[in-house]
């Protein structure tokens, strides 16, 4: 089959990668998909240097441009379905009518309530399938209006690395600072409000007390940069909290970390999560959203309540101060993501709601 995938994001975060991961998985498989990507979008760039037909468009002017463009290559003939990937692809993909000659999927990776608008409805209402990254999402989407039968979810995946070897570890800590066996903690994701990496920097102050060479590793960007900075310098933990900003080689961070730590407060799945517990790294999230359906408590990692800095900083005391617990976490996070949230599991997911979508299946 020939699918054509639609994402207008210019960023490089968890829906990207996933979409790369489908049409790598999609070639691999003898499909024949292409993407319709943003101009200079990270996207767009990786799945060339991939071998993926990329049709680039301008998203200005009220998403028209790629519309039109959308509009065009569906009437071609030339695709079987076409998949919108994120937001505005979805309203993009709508307004070009794509769903009166293919059929019409939308990826759906949010907990928020679609909007109430006609418009809105009728852009969810017009798809053959809405693929949903976890039950939560699927939960959220179908009580905010979506049609519930058009609704499956499909698990975001990650690719299982190889496990870092001990030489590898040792050049991350160097590269970071970290020398000896002080622990280090982190996090790789956007510096938002919601993404709750405040929360770390309070539990380290307290961490500290009993361990006063733990560090944190913040991996990422974003508008709370300045806010985070000027609670370390309120905490005096400026020398050990890191803000390297966005890492291009993230690998880096990961084998650099004793304990991954999520505390996001409204999140629809993530794939940072899942490369961490992939790479055997004990981890702690808040169970919050979708990420209780990641960890199992207790068996491939901790969940802790949310901003709670004592339960927080329990946790992270109990894996870094019991060897054999951590051990035990990171080996059944690494399995869970095999089992349940691998990229190959994702791909043969997308290709089964494919298939389901063309034969015409509810």
């Amino acid at each position: 089959m020939k699918p054509l995938l639609f994402d207008l994001e210019t960023a490089w975060r968890g829906g990207q990668n996933q979409a790369l991961l489908i049409l790598k998985g999609l070639r691999e498989r003898g499909h024949k998909a292409e993407l319709v990507a943003a101009d200079g979008s990270a996207l767009g760039e990786r799945a060339e240097q991939n071998g993926v037909r990329v049709h680039f468009v301008s998203r200005g002017l009220f998403r028209i441009p790629s519309a039109l463009k959308v509009r065009e290559l569906v009437r071609s003939g030339g695709f079987d379905l076409i998949h919108a990937n994120e937001a505005h692809s979805v309203s993009a993909a709508w307004m070009a009518a794509a769903q009166k000659h293919v059929p019409f999927l939308i990826s759906r990776r949010v907990g928020y309530p679609i909007g109430n608008s006609r418009i809105a409805r009728a852009r969810y209402e017009a798809a053959a399938r809405i693929i949903a990254n976890s039950k939560w999402v699927a939960q959220q989407a179908a009580d905010s209006g979506a049609p519930q039968g058009k609704i499956t979810v499909v698990y975001e995946g990650a690719e299982i690395p190889a496990r870092f070897a001990g030489q590898q570890k040792r050049e991350a800590r160097s590269r970071w600072g970290i020398t000896g066996d002080a622990p280090l903690l982190g996090c790789v994701g956007v510096l938002l409000t919601d993404k709750g990496q405040e929360w770390l920097i309070r539990s380290l102050a307290e961490l500290r007390k009993e361990l006063p060479g733990a560090k944190l590793l913040l991996a990422g960007d974003g508008p709370c940069r300045s806010n985070l900075e000027v609670l370390t310098r309120k905490l005096s933990l400026t020398d050990a909290v890191l803000l390297p900003g966005f890492v291009k080689d993230v690998e880096t961070v990961y084998a650099a970390l004793d304990v991954f730590l999520l505390p996001s407060f409204f999140e629809a799945l993530n794939n940072s999560l899942l490369a961490a517990m992939s790479y055997e790294i004990p981890s702690i999230a808040f169970d919050r959203g979708a990420l209780g359906e990641i960890i199992e408590n207790e068996k491939s990692g901790l969940l802790v309540s949310g901003p709670n800095v004592p339960e927080i900083t329990a946790a992270t005391l109990r894996i870094l101060s019991d060897a054999k617990f951590a051990k035990r976490l990171g080996e059944e996070g690494r399995k869970r993501v095999e089992d349940n949230f691998s990229a190959e599991r994702m791909v043969n997911g997308i290709v089964r709601v494919y298939e389901e979508a063309l034969a015409g299946k509810p």
